[in-house]
């Protein structure tokens, strides 16, 4: 990289400092978006005409832990479970000491304490856990939550993993140690690699590491033959420039975490409002009269969330959590940001906090189609009692098409049928439609409690009925609310990772690069991992992430690895996805957002996108412990300069030396995003352009849409249950901090399944006692051995288990409905206790999984 752009970075992004804070709404105003097209990818590209169906063949779960030395599941040993009660407050005094303890153990307290002080600031960096969005005005000193407390003490882990680890530690002696030990090892120092017939990664030179690289695409017969995945917490910056060279590569070969996410969202989202988006504000969150959560676990998986569901509650909303689950987030709250208020500080430490949910539906997994189908029975029923006062006809009249035929649906699914399949009574529905049916101002939230099951696209479908019918979008206090996972996993398909793009989006790229762009659909992760499996794909390039242990039927993902000539994992940190490769395999060790990134021209940063899209400035803090770690930009832009040459006119030196060059790439291909550069300095960011949040629905028929969905009925055979996939408290998506899930009380353990206790006790199953769990689909068998058995709080004839752990039974044939989502939430299973030798006990000490 020895030429610097034509660019003059003194002349990039200039503010106007009389408007930069125009962009920040006011309470129950809406926020200035833009003039530009709303621009998003599901809206305007067509289904796939064919997807691979295939169920696959099971793979042999059992024998691949002896067949293979190196594991791809978690081992076996168990680690010390100790049981509590389930809490019914989250946050509070725990999550304060907490989050310090995490931040001060892994780097001392200095160096902690600063990192955390600059965590989701206006002039910090981006929290690179979750994609809940901070608020538009005023921010506390503290914006974090326990979450994002961890994750910034792990990428702030100043214990160096080089080249002296790897030589003491073989493949086979890592993929013993636990999850969390390879996560907490320490940060990755120096570039490695993994040669043919090597036990051991050794250290290998940049230069050499990107003419591998090169040199293994080159030799491809097909571009094809390669597949590139994202992580969701990739920044904007990178992310653009990755599409953009797989593109100039020439695949669309970009499977990502939103495959294994969202994808349902967005396939639900774009045929019925027209943006695969939700259309809501945080501002929104405090306007709403009534607030609907279902399938989500704020108080883990968002906990900053809880903020604003307490200020909602404090301006008098009411909120209805539907889940199977009681979850301590969805029950009480104390605020660790009362402690800062002499009036508050008592009662939070003395009292139960605040109260969230005002009706609990507790329902069947994989049946919330169903709840959503009653409570609209309930609100037409209201609606004809009360004409013109419960249901919008106005909105209905002018915006919308399909009414008929979704109240016809109504009418012809009964309430048996509803209650049968939900476990929730007509009487508990008609609660909370009484709750939806006097107020207009509604906000409906959901995650991967409804994404990941097999007919997720119908259920969101369901809710996005329910707002249209209510006219609850498009004004202050009103709209949809997917709530995304990792940090910017909704940016990088704003960037173009997706492996479906539109016309619009390639054609913009071919004019500002001078190429064609492939128009061939690529592979999403699911089809990924078959043509894996198959012996199709010869190079898989990670960018951030564990594909190995974030999609469904684990043994089978890793068969495929196996069958690789090349794995490159870009990555700050270990994961189990680096330990199972082919022929070779390289780890390159990159840069995180609390990195300073110093480049040519000085000091970068970069950008993301929240859940309610926007998208913020994210600059890093803490000097990097190795000046061996790349930048995740300069990482990309070497590989695209040793595999292109000079087939390519994009200025990667200079998108090095300044990111401002990229900004300014996406700004003339993007819509939404005109002055890049000069909008993102503005404190807290902007707004990208959102079509339903201004009831402009961008949809082929530019009409918001009703969806009349199929309902499918499950015939269970005696003794299955339906299992979910769930996150303990101390993990974010497959990243694992510790053993405890504090909230639902289980402590030192992970190899655990939530067993409702009538279950229990009619397959002879005791409290901690060992079960061994087998799924069934398509008449194939996947088993997971040795897991303890807790009783808990779940509906009957269903059980749940903690991810990756869990996700060795989920079958790789088995998708959502339309998005081709991994059901992970709906999973046929059958649970058996395992005799054990008279006098043997479960380890129940504090004693940790002892490292290789």
């Amino acid at each position: 990289m020895d030429k610097s752009p034509a660019y003059d970075p003194n002349q990039a992004g200039k503010i106007d400092q009389q408007t930069a804070g125009n962009n920040v709404p006011k309470s129950g105003e809406r926020p200035d978006q833009g003039a530009a097209p709303t621009s998003d990818n599901w809206s305007t590209s067509p289904e796939r005409e064919s997807m691979d169906e295939r169920p696959m063949e099971a793979p042999d779960t059992l024998g691949a832990k002896h067949k293979h030395p190196i594991l791809a599941q978690p081992p076996e040993e168990f680690t010390g479970l100790k049981l509590s009660k389930p809490a019914k407050v989250a946050a509070g005094v725990t999550a304060v000491l907490k989050s310090g303890a995490f931040a001060f153990s892994e780097d001392g307290p200095v160096r902690g304490t600063h990192a955390l002080l600059k965590l989701n600031q206006k002039d910090g960096f981006d929290c690179s856990s979750c994609a809940w969005p901070d608020p538009d005005d005023h921010r506390s000193v503290a914006e974090f939550c326990e979450n994002g407390a961890k994750a910034t003490a792990s990428d702030a882990q100043s214990d160096p993993v080089g080249p002296d680890f790897f030589a003491k530690h073989s493949l086979a002696d890592l993929s013993r140690m636990t999850d969390r030990d390879l996560n907490n090892a320490g940060r990755i120092t120096h570039p490695m690699v993994l040669r043919p017939g090597a036990t051991h990664y050794t250290p290998i030179e940049w230069p050499e590491a990107f003419q591998l690289v090169a040199d293994e695409l080159n030799a491809l017969k097909s571009p094809n033959e390669a597949i590139f995945y994202t992580s969701g917490k990739v920044p904007n910056e990178p992310a653009y420039l990755y599409q953009l060279f797989v593109r100039q590569f020439g695949t669309n070969n970009l499977p990502d975490c939103s495959n294994l996410c969202h994808e349902s969202s967005g396939a639900a989202l774009s045929n019925t409002t027209g943006l695969g988006k939700g259309s809501v504000t945080l501002n929104d969150m405090y306007e709403a009269e009534v607030i609907l959560i279902i399938g989500q676990n704020p108080g883990t998986n968002h906990p900053r969330m809880l903020t604003a569901l307490q200020k909602a509650k404090r301006n008098g909303a009411k909120i209805i959590s539907i889940n199977p689950l009681h979850e301590a987030g969805l029950l009480h709250f104390k605020n660790p940001q009362d402690f800062m208020n002499p009036i508050k500080a008592l009662g939070v430490l003395l009292g139960d906090g605040t109260p969230i949910t005002d009706v609990y539906l507790q329902v069947r997994i994989n049946s919330d189609q169903l709840v959503m189908r009653g409570l609209m029975k309930c609100l037409l029923e209201a609606e004809a009692l009360n004409p013109g006062q419960v249901l919008d006809q106005g909105f209905i009249q002018e915006y919308t098409t399909g009414y008929p035929e979704l109240v016809e649906t109504l009418n012809n699914t009964s309430w048996a049928d509803i209650e049968e399949a939900s476990g929730v009574t007509k009487a508990q529905i008609q609660e909370a439609a009484n709750l939806v049916a006097q107020h207009k101002k509604i906000i409906t939230c959901w995650a991967m409690g409804l994404t990941q099951q097999k007919n997720g696209v119908y259920t969101i479908q369901e809710v996005v009925n329910m707002h249209f019918m209510k006219g609850a979008i498009g004004i202050p206090g009103a709209g949809l609310c997917p709530v995304r996972g990792h940090s910017n996993v909704q940016g990088d398909r704003t960037m173009g990772i997706w492996e479906r793009p539109t016309e619009t989006f390639l054609a913009s790229l071919d004019k500002e690069f001078n190429f064609t762009s492939p128009r061939e659909y690529g592979y999403d992760v699911v089809e990924a991992v078959k043509a894996l499996y198959d012996g199709h794909v010869k190079v898989f390039m990670g960018l951030g992430g564990n594909l190995l242990s974030a999609c469904s039927d684990t043994e089978f993902v890793a068969e495929g690895m196996r069958k690789l000539r090349l794995s490159v994992h870009v990555t700050p940190k270990l994961n189990r996805g680096h330990l199972v490769n082919g022929e070779m395999a390289l780890i390159l060790p990159c840069k995180t957002r609390i990195d300073i990134d110093m480049q040519k021209s000085g000091q970068q940063f970069m950008t993301c996108e929240n859940s309610m899209g926007v998208v913020s400035m994210s600059k890093g803090v803490l000097e990097p412990i190795s000046d061996q770690m790349l930048s995740e930009v300069a990482i990309v832009s070497g590989i695209a300069i040793a595999t292109l040459g000079e087939r390519s006119t994009v200025d990667w030196v200079g998108c090095t030396e300044n990111y401002d060059l990229i900004r300014d790439y996406v700004a003339r291909t993007i819509p939404g995003f005109e002055e890049f550069n000069t909008k993102v300095r503005h404190p807290g960011g902007f707004y990208l352009p959102n079509g339903p949040r201004e009831r402009n629905f961008t949809t082929e028929n530019a009409k918001a849409n009703f969806t009349s969905t199929p309902l499918e009925k499950h015939v269970f055979e005696p003794g299955q249950l339906v299992m979910m996939t769930i996150r303990s408290h101390d993990q974010f998506n497959t990243t694992v901090y510790d053993y405890n899930d504090r909230y639902r009380g289980v402590h030192n353990e992970r190899r655990v399944i939530f067993l409702n206790p009538k279950d229990m006790a009619e397959r002879g199953i005791k409290e901690k006692g060992l079960v061994n769990i087998t799924s069934h689909f398509a008449g194939q068998e996947r088993h997971a051995e040795k897991f303890i058995a807790i009783p808990y709080d779940i509906p009957k004839g269903n059980c749940a288990m903690y991810f990756p752990e869990g996700n060795v039974l989920v079958p790789i044939g088995s998708v959502a409905y339309k998005s081709n989502t991994p059901t992970s939430k709906f999973v046929i299973v059958t649970v058996a206790p395992v005799e054990l030798p008279v006098g043997t006990q479960i380890p129940t000490s504090d004693r940790v999984a002892v490292p290789a």
